[in-house]
């Protein structure tokens, strides 16, 4: 496994990371490694995208039926 090093992290970063890792039940150090897995386990913008271009969308509502919700929503 990588052991990436962080350095020149401000303190009160350092702080807010030692306070998140306790709400967590978790050492500091668990949660700073686990932060990066949950990050390039979510999809890029660019993954997103593609994945909205490929759906279908011909049972989806239609752009008059969008703005017309919108317009009910603000009554």
């Amino acid at each position: 496994m990588a052991k990436p090093y962080i350095r020149d992290v401000p303190e009160p970063v350092a702080e807010s990371l030692k306070e998140h890792a306790a709400e967590a039940g978790m050492s500091r150090s668990a949660f700073v490694a686990k932060e990066p897995a949950d990050i390039a386990a979510r999809p890029t913008n660019a993954e997103l995208v593609r994945r909205l271009k490929t759906r279908d969308r011909s049972q989806g509502p239609s752009t008059a039926d969008v703005l017309d919700a919108a317009r009910d929503g603000r009554r």
